[in-house]
């Protein structure tokens, strides 16, 4: 096999502090010859000038060096071959990196390399990176017993330590491929059998361990997912393209597929596939950052999950799902603190809903008492997480890479974890009905673009609420007559016009709650249709409550903060209500009409004359 035919191989190298990773990378570096040539010698000659042993550690201090001069050796990698394959070897220098980029997408491995030291045996940290590389779906971990020169290459010392960690792992249900004794300082067992330990020539060598690892499974033959990056306008010499962009994880995107972007469920199809300075191509796979433009011009923000629609695997949608997490920060995870969670591109608030049960992530003992309100640093937790508003991932059962994610907390990565089961909430039916609806929506020709371009105005919902005795109505006539008369697209919905129309059949149900949210489901649905016309819409309804307005926006499936605006009539809000506006100043009906249109120019929903 030559070169350009072999397979690239990600490997993370993860271990205790000064259990010897770096001189375990730089000695299969100069055992395989990868080292730009001379290098090897002119560090020995400078450690001999400055009257320091050498160590093959420093092979890696002096390839950093190397980079921040211009020269393409990356930092956090290195890059060997043997006959088999070409390895990217991930550094990993402490769990906070390593479990960020592993979630995060910014490395890939698909094997781990755990160096544990014979002299200090098994450490916290040697538990703790193993839990990581079980929670994170890496199965093909190596176990390498480092510097058993210093312990006289004793192998009462080595069965010691393997069994020790083998328990370990037993209890996380990992089963590691094999444990080498080595010495990555005399070369024991890295890329030739030790005559030091002729008791281990029944094992293998570090290269030879390397090369038994199986192929990465390619990503292309799953599940297509991108998310969703940005959406790129254009303007220039009559260029009216608008070009969604993002990263592949996974599967293939030709021109001309029909595509599902979750959580919103609008669809649309591939028109062209858009690159940046490079030939036209027609398919993008797993990897490739690009973009595509599609044949309808939908609404598409960044942190939305793009989907196939003939996948069989779709991915779930929802604000609460079951974890596990790994916490790191320097504070405890809390039940009443608001977290960033980070999943794909998307970015939401986060709170710990409910603590399943909480273990040391280095005994696995599981930790009761006071700890069953919080998660500490370096407890690893089994619980439900709920976000501010649904987010679309798949479970680590079936798509790992997508079920990741990092919670961050004051600015800093302090956790993360990978989703194990879609809990559901109280719209779970209501957002599946949704989803459907778009999915078969049958989009006309004129597409929401055009209406705005048309009608020099954005479609929004305006939800007038308050308490019974403020004059809402009053005030949303006004504000209709009034936009009306400027020429926009206006119409005032009564909510009597749904409660003796379409809502006749559900007056008489029993259940007063199932009453209302099928109301206002109903309500919904119908201004979805207006909204679809261009329309601004008014609404009027007494004392909404957050959970309404919800409930609201999840039938509308609108992520723009500008498509639904809620005002508030009255000087204090007597709800729970997120409203945009509070309007305390609301005797004069014209008064507080303008108030409203000037918000609304404000937020360029309609223009200034």
């Amino acid at each position: 096999m030559n070169s350009t035919e072999q397979n690239d191989l990600n490997i993370v190298i993860v271990g205790h502090v000064d259990h010897g990773k770096s001189t375990v990378i730089g000695r299969l570096l100069a055992d395989t010859d990868s080292l730009p040539q001379g290098k090897l010698e002119q560090i020995k000659d400078m450690c001999r000038r400055n009257s320091k042993p050498f160590e093959y550690a420093f092979l890696l201090d002096a390839l950093k060096d190397e980079r921040a001069q211009g020269i393409t050796i990356d930092t956090a990698r290195a890059f060997f071959k043997t006959a088999k394959r070409r390895y990217i070897i991930i550094d990993a220098p402490g769990h906070i990196e390593f479990l960020k980029n592993m979630i995060t997408g910014a490395s890939r491995a698909e094997a781990a390399l755990l160096v544990i030291d014979a002299k200090e045996g098994v450490r916290e940290n040697s538990r703790r990176h193993g839990y990581m590389l079980s929670m994170l779906g890496i199965t093909q971990i190596v176990v390498l017993v480092n510097k058993m020169d210093l312990v006289g290459y004793d192998k009462k010392v080595y069965e010691g330590i393997v069994s020790e960690y083998s328990e370990f792992l037993r209890k996380i249900n990992a089963t590691p491929m094999a444990f080498i004794p080595v010495s990555a300082m005399e070369g024991d067992n890295i890329a030739s059998m030790s005559q030091n330990m002729p008791w281990s020539h029944d094992s293998m060598t570090v290269l030879e361990a390397l090369d038994n690892f199986d192929d990465a499974k390619q990503p292309d033959d799953l599940p297509f997912r991108m998310p969703v990056q940005d959406v790129y306008k254009f303007t220039a010499s009559g260029d009216d393209r608008r070009i969604i962009a993002g990263t592949v994880d996974t599967g293939v995107l030709q021109t001309g597929d029909e595509i599902i972007f979750y959580p919103s469920g609008k669809k649309t199809t591939v028109k062209t596939i858009e690159t940046f300075n490079s030939p036209k191509i027609d398919s993008i796979s797993a990897g490739y950052a690009a973009g595509f433009t599609a044949t309808e011009q939908i609404y598409i923000k960044r942190g939305e999950l793009c989907v196939k629609s003939d996948d069989t695997i779709k991915p779930s949608v929802s604000t609460t799902f079951k974890a596990s997490l790994f916490w790191l920060g320097k504070e405890p995870m809390t039940l009443d603190n608001t977290y960033s969670l980070k999943i794909g591109s998307a970015k939401v608030d986060v709170k710990l809903k409910k603590i399943i049960k909480v273990i040391n992530a280095s005994s696995l003992d599981e930790i009761g008492g006071q700890s069953e309100n919080m998660i500490k640093r370096h407890e690893v937790a089994e619980c439900i997480l709920e976000t501010e508003r649904p987010v679309a991932f798949d479970t680590a059962d079936i798509m790992p890479l997508t079920s990741r994610f990092v919670i961050v907390d004051k600015y800093e990565i302090s956790g993360g974890g990978i989703i194990t089961e879609n809990v559901g909430d109280e719209y779970s039916d209501i957002r599946e009905k949704v989803l459907l609806r778009n999915f078969k929506w049958e989009q006309g020709s004129i597409t929401p673009a055009m209406r705005a371009e048309r009608f020099c105005q954005c479609a929004c919902m305006l939800i007038i609420t308050g308490n019974q005795n403020t004059n809402k109505k009053i005030i949303a006539k006004t504000l209709e007559q009034n936009l009306f008369n400027d020429g926009r697209i206006v119409y005032y919905l009564g909510i009597g016009n749904i409660l003796y129309g379409v809502d006749s059949d559900i007056k008489n149900m029993n259940s007063q709650n199932n009453k209302r949210e099928e109301h206002i489901r109903r309500l919904s649905e119908v201004s979805n249709i207006l909204l679809e016309t261009g329309a601004i819409l008014i609404v009027t309804a007494t004392m909404l409550t957050q959970d309404d307005t919800e409930l609201i926006r999840t039938v509308l499936s609108r992520e723009a903060e500008e498509d639904i605006i809620t005002y508030w009539i009255g000087k204090n809000i007597d709800t729970d209500i997120k409203a945009d506006m509070i309007i305390s100043d609301f005797e004069d009906s014209n008064k507080a009409a303008l108030v409203i249109k000037h918000d609304l120019q404000n937020r360029n929903i309609i223009y200034k004359p």
